[in-house]
């Protein structure tokens, strides 16, 4: 009897570690999710311990393996957030803490690589993870940093279930400095005192990295299950879709609003925020802001939300003029880590509120595919939504008149799926 193959993806979220196995025709075949716990949060200081993360990820692996027993796991690709990072010793052990993609206390290392990184490198900025290196690298001594190696979230949770962490993809790589054009680490690097040999090894994503170690191997009974390079969250979201067509849109509508566009070009500006994934020989441009639901859940609950999502209406616009940030700091399309957030005047009514900061997260995304198109990325033809905030109808009206485009609710829109799809092999 044929065993049917499995191809699994791991979404490691703000929120959640979510897992998904589909087999060879992209159906779903299993699913789990593990939540995870809000990081510590002070001020700009965002950060959260790694072996959390790993906890969950075992737990939810644990879970899936369970509905897995008559399959036979071929492949797992992994996505993380984008620019969370963590140092760690050759091993894999942790010498700090990760800070989480949108800390941006390391303002003075920022400025520092401003000074020698080209003006439009994605590692540009304090929410970059080059300046959360040099951050973190000064934080230990001279014994400990000789030895540390800088580690994205997908680079080390790949580490922990291959038992290897020599490596990373272009996609996570792309915030630490790496030329996803000349596809290497550049010369300017040296001048912030880095030693190129020591950080990792880039691969395209999707490529095959190492087989999962043998303890987990027998943990899950997955024998012959290998890692490939996996890529960023959002990356994975819009993988998720199947867009295949140039000038196709995908906002994710999460903790964070992120867009991307497929482009036969890349381009970048980090004045705006704006950068470019390599994905095979095509780009995904976009940038990602700190705005996002992570926003109304500071001032409603579950049921509230999905309460004023049903009462919104898109006809009758409430005026006021939004910029719904969780906390100072903005990445896209205005990149400012000093911009305060805006949600003044409050009306006394809580549907009016909840509104008007969703009419606010609508005009960042539209403020967004127009400044792509105006920095280089072909024109807008429609925007697939994912991301939890995909199923809100009345929603996706009001974005849809603020983009003047058509807007739809992606087929499949969890990033765990674009990244069982990017397992499985997939080319755009």
């Amino acid at each position: 009897m044929t065993v049917r193959q499995a191809f699994i993806g791991i979404d490691v979220g703000t929120s959640g570690i979510r897992a998904c196995a589909i087999d060879a025709h992209e159906a779903v075949l299993a699913s789990a999710t593990t939540p995870l716990p809000a990081p510590q949060r002070d001020g700009t200081d965002v950060q959260q311990d790694p072996a959390i993360w790993w906890q969950a990820l075992c737990d939810t692996l644990d879970r899936l393996a369970a509905s897995l027993r008559d399959t036979q796991v071929a492949r797992i690709a992994l996505d993380g957030t984008s620019s969370t990072l963590l140092l760690c010793k050759p091993d894999g052990t942790p010498l700090t803490p990760a800070l989480m993609y949108n800390d941006a206390r390391a303002a003075s290392a920022a400025e520092r690589i401003a000074c020698v990184a080209p003006k439009d490198s994605a590692a540009r900025g304090t929410s970059a993870s080059l300046a959360k290196y040099l951050f973190l690298r000064a934080q230990l001594d001279d014994a400990e940093s000789t030895h540390a190696l800088p580690r994205h979230q997908a680079d080390w949770l790949c580490g922990k279930l291959t038992g290897q962490f020599h490596c990373s993809d272009e996609n996570n790589a792309l915030k630490l400095g790496y030329d996803p054009v000349a596809r290497h680490w550049p010369e300017w690097l040296d001048e912030l005192g880095i030693d190129r040999s020591a950080l990792p090894e880039v691969v395209a994503p999707g490529t095959p990295i190492g087989p999962l170690s043998d303890s987990l191997v027998a943990r899950w009974n997955w024998p012959g299950a290998q890692l490939v390079a996996g890529t960023t969250d959002s990356t994975a979201g819009f993988l998720a879709t199947g867009a295949t067509r140039t000038g196709t849109g995908v906002t994710s509508l999460g903790s964070t609003l992120v867009i991307k566009v497929l482009s036969d070009q890349p381009v970048f500006n980090a004045s705006h925020g704006i950068y470019s994934h390599r994905l095979g020989e095509r780009w995904l441009t976009g940038g990602a802001s700190n705005a996002g639901a992570a926003v109304l859940k500071q001032f409603f609950g579950n049921c509230d939300i999905h309460r004023y999502s049903r009462l919104l209406d898109p006809d009758h616009l409430t005026g006021l003029d939004y910029y719904p940030l969780p906390a100072p700091g903005e990445r896209f399309p205005v990149a400012d880590p000093a911009l305060a957030p805006r949600l003044t005047p409050r009306p006394s009514s809580d549907r009016v509120f909840f509104q008007a900061i969703l009419e606010g997260l609508a005009k960042i995304e539209a403020e967004g595919y127009r400044l792509l198109h105006a920095c280089g990325a072909p024109t807008l033809a429609r925007v697939l939504t994912v991301g939890g905030g995909a199923e809100n109808k009345r929603w996706e009206i009001l974005r849809a008149r603020k983009l003047g485009v058509p807007v739809l609710q992606a087929t499949h829109s969890e990033a765990a799926f674009g990244a069982a799809r990017l397992a499985r092999g997939l080319t755009v």
